[in-house]
């Protein structure tokens, strides 16, 4: 993987950056694994916005992502990586002994030919997949599971790892360290994969233009104080005025800054150190 700029002749290739992933298989996806992806471009059922700035964009198949532990077998073998539109990182596809296929998430070690296994007994190898409680601590894991009836939910974006900083005493939970810096409680039972998400060169890319962000489904974000003041809190006033308020607002009158909105206070007694305090 390589960022690559190119020589500009036009103005839209003056900051215009595209990762170069010679590693991924030049193949259409495989058409039992895609499923038709509707679009809705922001819009929820009654024709309303729900979402702004989405819209327009290229069409997607979605890849069915699954885990190893959903397979059909304990061990499976990486027969090449693929580029997936509707997330950051590669998948890999993979084929169980019985012969089934499936995508999962690909990690940054992998390689293709590779066996990969999933269980208690499963070698500390990057891709594997095994129980928290089976990982020793220092280990950097990936894709996540909250529950071991679950997919993994936690740690997926491209170039994304977290440490496994310990296992509690009564032996029900380990503690790991998330990449904004939070430290939570997790069942050792669920599951983890060893290793840190594929294509980390992701957030280097410069999109450069704005037509290559139309084509992946985004439309313009305009400042509230260019509008009008029944579309935005910011709005009106006689050339580039003020917003006219101690701090700034959002479309729908809120605080735009500083502002907590957590809710979910239920999970809070599994947070043993908050993402917003000072890491020790």
């Amino acid at each position: 993987m390589a960022i690559v700029h190119r020589r500009p002749t036009t103005p839209g290739q003056r900051q215009y950056s595209v990762n170069k992933r010679p590693e991924l298989a030049k193949k259409r996806p495989e058409k039992a694994l895609t499923e038709t992806l509707l679009r809705h471009a922001g819009r929820d059922r009654f024709g309303r916005i729900s979402i702004r700035h989405r819209g327009g964009g290229n069409r997607r198949k979605y890849r069915i992502i699954s885990t190893l532990e959903q397979g059909t077998g304990p061990r499976a073998t990486i027969l090449a990586f693929e580029y997936d539109p509707n997330r950051s990182a590669h998948i890999a596809l993979v084929q169980y002994d019985n012969g089934t296929k499936a995508y999962i998430l690909a990690a940054r070690e992998m390689t293709v030919g590779q066996v990969l296994e999933w269980g208690s007994n499963a070698a500390l190898e990057p891709g594997n997949r095994l129980p928290l409680a089976n990982i020793p601590r220092g280990f950097t894991i990936y894709e996540i599971a909250l529950d071991p009836h679950r997919k993994g939910q936690l740690v997926r974006t491209a170039g994304a790892s977290a440490v496994l900083v310990s296992h509690e005493d009564d032996g029900r939970y380990a503690q790991v360290r998330l990449p904004s810096g939070e430290v939570r409680r997790i069942l050792t039972s669920a599951y983890a994969s060893l290793g840190t998400v594929s294509n980390p060169d992701h957030a280097s890319v410069s999109i450069g233009k704005a037509g290559r962000k139309r084509h992946m489904g985004w439309r313009p974000t305009v400042r509230g104080s260019a509008m009008n003041p029944n579309d935005h809190p910011h709005g009106g006033g006689e050339g580039k005025a003020p917003i006219g308020m101690p701090g700034p607002k959002t479309p729908w009158g809120k605080p735009a800054l500083g502002k907590k909105t957590r809710r979910n206070k239920r999970t809070n007694v599994f947070i043993v150190h908050n993402r917003h305090e000072k890491r020790r």
